[in-house]
């Protein structure tokens, strides 16, 4: 990893970034907070679900995964709207969407309603992700991204920190509660702050530089003038056909596929791992799967920090892979010797969450304006079809040989095979 530093920035320039920072980063955190939340609450509703409704692992597995086919299919088209009609708008009509949908999951009886509510979530989140990277494009230029990414990113961690023993408590606490059971009450409860986030956003969100009331007018032309400076070279207005068949598109989107692959099949499967590895009670996993997401999110911003300050892509995002494909390998061989393998955990998830953040530094650099809204979008929705794979896969080996020891292999050698496919991005291409 070694680049000539970039050169300081002037003290104006900081101050105007810091405010923009501030303004912007918490609040589309706390969003994103809330809505990885309720994409995989069903790891912890899982520990209870399965009994009462009679699923097979390879049922959860299934259902976990067709969130994603229709994340699939709706991604493109909707960041294409939101590039039209606005961030505010979009973000926050996507966020009521699927707090209705996720709190609808408390009327599940059977596989059928399972499958289909997942997708219909699926549907209802799809364009939020790579709307948030797109929004982004509007305010920050590329050598400021990676932290930036990152720090919103951390949303991952911070959601397992606190999202893991909440999802506990609440199992543990409401149980019984109005004839409800415990998971039936985590998916009502959980489904609260995305609807309050949702109205909330129409009202705080400004859809780019020019309507920040927050700005004054030279604030504003310093941020536009960077973005202009940035943007020489990159390709901006593109047809979403065009962009589907530039062949960098379908590298990056294979690489994405890679990273995904291990960030859910540690997210989706982690209780059920540390269930395994001899902890009790959903309480008591819920705090212990805060230590792995604590760590990551010291590793993240760390990563991210310096993949901007030496301006250098493509190790950055493929070291974090190669670090979850040793942590995963460890957990397994940690067995159930608890202490071990929340420590192998915690490697792992160094690796597999902050390797998502650095990925989206080699597509910003290249691609600006409707060609980004359309490429994000495509990079996205392939991508994560691998939150399909990923946990239907995990499931099927486990209920085939009795352990998720040979699913977490297979997730260690995508990761590996990631790592060499980033680094055949050529270096010109994400240098900026």
């Amino acid at each position: 990893m070694t680049s000539d530093p970039v050169s300081a920035p002037s003290a104006l320039e900081s101050a105007v970034y810091r405010k923009v920072t501030w303004r912007l980063l918490p609040f589309l955190m706390l969003c994103y907070v809330v809505a990885y939340l309720d994409r995989v609450n069903i790891g912890f509703a899982k520990l209870q679900m399965l009994d009462d409704l009679a699923f097979s692992e390879t049922v959860y597995g299934l259902g976990a995964g067709m969130f994603f086919i229709g994340y699939f299919l709706f991604e493109v088209p909707s960041n294409v709207v939101l590039h039209r009609v606005g961030a505010r708008l979009w973000i926050g009509r996507i966020m009521i969407s699927w707090g209705l949908v996720s709190a609808a999951f408390m009327f599940v009886t059977s596989s059928t309603m399972f499958y289909a509510l997942r997708f219909l979530l699926g549907v209802a989140e799809a364009g939020f992700y790579p709307g948030i990277i797109l929004y982004l494009t509007y305010w920050f230029p590329s050598y400021r991204r990676a932290r930036v990414i990152a720090l919103f990113m951390t949303a991952i961690p911070v959601s397992g920190i606190f999202g893991g023993p909440l999802s506990g408590w609440i199992m543990e606490r409401f149980a019984g509660r109005q004839g409800l059971t415990g998971w039936q009450w985590l998916f009502v409860i959980e489904a609260i702050p995305a609807l309050l986030l949702g109205f909330a956003t129409m009202w705080y969100l400004d859809n780019g530089i020019r309507s920040a009331r927050w700005l004054s007018e030279d604030e504003k032309r310093l941020l536009e003038q960077r973005l202009r400076d940035d943007s020489a070279g990159i390709v901006q207005d593109r047809s979403v056909g065009s962009v589907l068949a530039d062949p960098r598109i379908w590298h990056l989107s294979f690489i994405y596929f890679c990273a995904v692959m291990g960030q859910y099949g540690l997210t989706f499967w982690l209780p059920t791992l540390l269930q395994s590895a001899g902890v009790r009670g959903t309480l008591h996993i819920g705090l212990l799967t805060a230590v792995p997401y604590s760590v990551a999110v010291v590793a993240m911003l760390l990563f991210g920090r310096s993949a901007d300050r030496r301006r250098e892509r493509r190790w950055h995002a493929a070291t974090p892979l190669l670090i979850g494909a040793v942590g995963l390998w460890l957990t397994v061989q940690a067995g159930t010797q608890t202490g071990l393998a929340v420590l192998c955990l915690s490697i792992a998830a160094i690796g597999l969450i902050s390797s998502t953040p650095l990925f989206w530094g080699l597509p910003t650099a290249f691609l600006g304006g409707a060609a980004a809204a359309a490429g994000i979008a495509a990079i996205n929705s392939i991508g994560n079809l691998a939150g399909f794979a990923s946990p239907y896969i995990v499931g099927w080996l486990r209920d085939s040989t009795s352990s998720a020891a040979s699913g977490m292999y297979v997730i260690a050698v995508v990761q590996l095979v990631g790592a060499g496919a980033i680094l055949l991005v050529p270096k010109s291409l994400v240098s900026k």
